[in-house]
């Protein structure tokens, strides 16, 4: 039986006092909520939490990421690594250039969500002067705003060879291939159940329409979902309490499958947020990991202005490890993102940021850095894990191993 619904607004007022959308984007959230709320009475007036996810990100035309509106950057709703300059992506490649190398000429590199074009267009120029540049440079994007995005930077600042790798795909590559596939902040963004302990058992959070809005209501797990967070237990020191809710993602190894699809020899890279198990599923952490961003700012309420926000959850990295074996890689590492950026080409930035005459070039350099790389920002929050397939990465996870905790 569905337990009591709770009440969100998902217009005004706004709770949490954040910058009023326009009108134009107001009715463009309301298109989007006509269509949510269609599904949930089509569904007997209910709908799981992950299907409104995965509407109010992705819906054709409407969803936050397949939609127009701009995400990265000052004018957007929050910043990514590769966005803040080209240190990141720089780096990555850095490690990525043995894996390309090895797999031979006719290597690929799939990139999921290519945000502006940064990461690709820095990442491609280093590895042309690395001598390890691709066969193919596909990236996977379901907004046809940000295709559009990525193909005028790219044009404008890659030679025209190296520019003539990029393709844009619908779906993951459907034959057999070798190479690479790489995603920054893409897993947190995949729709994700939400769970809730209730007198021994495990209930789903959905989501159901009310004159007031839309709310939330629980309703008993299915079986696959109720295994996940049995499975998640398992693993834990304390067993969850009654009332404990978060999240768990038990299609991960189904799509960490589907991206790589038909992957013969290779490797994956993941940068998210996140934590291993133990510390994702802490007592204190009992409302889980879910949030959203509007225009920088983080707040409580998922429900809100579908389409106009971002909605995350942390990455279980002890989860990602079981899916890439799952998958058949091998594991290849585990750090922060600060070990990572460190021990794959660092050190040669540190020391050509030293030698720019331009005070201010050099400044936003230094402060690049230390966004990267501080425990407070980006450093410690940010953690990297990577698989291999009769490949090996070399020596790009040799610092700051993490993978005990996992």
């Amino acid at each position: 039986m569905p337990m009591r619904a709770t009440p969100v607004s998902h217009a005004s007022p706004n709770p949490f006092d954040l910058p009023p959308p326009a009108a134009e984007a107001l009715a463009h959230s309301a298109q989007l909520q006509a269509v949510i709320e269609q599904q949930i009475a089509d569904n007997g007036g209910a709908i799981p939490f992950s299907r409104f996810m995965e509407l109010a990100l992705y819906a054709p035309g409407l969803g936050y990421y397949s939609a127009g509106a701009s995400k990265f950057g000052a004018e957007g709703d929050f910043i990514t690594a590769p966005e803040l300059g080209p240190i990141f992506a720089a780096c990555v490649a850095e490690s990525l250039a043995p894996v390309i190398q090895q797999c031979g000429p006719e290597a690929r590199i799939l990139e999921l969500g290519g945000g502006t074009g940064a990461f690709a267009e820095v990442a491609l120029k280093r590895l042309l002067e690395l001598d390890a540049l691709p066969d193919r440079y596909a990236i996977l994007e379901p907004s046809a705003q940000l295709r559009e995005r990525q193909r005028e930077r790219l044009r404008e600042t890659l030679i025209g060879p190296v520019f003539d790798l990029v393709e844009w795909l619908d779906a993951p590559f459907d034959d057999d291939w070798d190479g690479v596939v790489f995603a920054n902040e893409v897993i947190d963004a995949l729709p994700t159940p939400r769970f809730v302990l209730q007198d021994g058992q495990v209930h789903e959070e959905h989501v159901v329409a009310t004159a007031q809005g839309f709310a939330r209501e629980l309703r008993l797990a299915d079986a696959f979902l109720a295994s996940a967070v049995h499975h998640v237990g398992l693993r834990l020191q304390e067993p969850l309490p009654d009332g404990y809710r978060s999240e768990v993602l038990p299609q991960l190894p189904y799509w960490i499958q589907a991206v790589a699809g038909g992957l013969r020899r290779g490797a994956m890279l993941f940068v998210d947020y996140g934590y291993p198990r133990g510390e994702y599923y802490q007592l204190e952490r009992s409302d889980g990991t879910l949030r959203a961003y509007y225009r920088h700012r983080m707040h409580a309420d998922p429900l809100l202005w579908p389409g106009l926000q971002d909605i995350t959850a942390s990455v279980d990295f002890t989860a990602l490890a079981e899916a890439g074996d799952a998958a058949g890689f091998d594991f290849a590492g585990y750090c922060s993102q600060a070990s990572f950026l460190l021990g794959n080409g660092m050190a040669g930035v540190l020391e050509r940021i030293e030698s720019i005459k331009d005070d201010a070039l050099r400044q936003q350099r230094i402060n690049e850095v230390k966004r990267l790389t501080l425990p407070s920002e980006m450093g410690e929050r940010f953690q990297v894990m990577g698989f291999e397939k009769d490949v090996e990465f070399g020596a790009a996870f040799l610092a700051g191993d993490l993978s005990f905790r996992l």
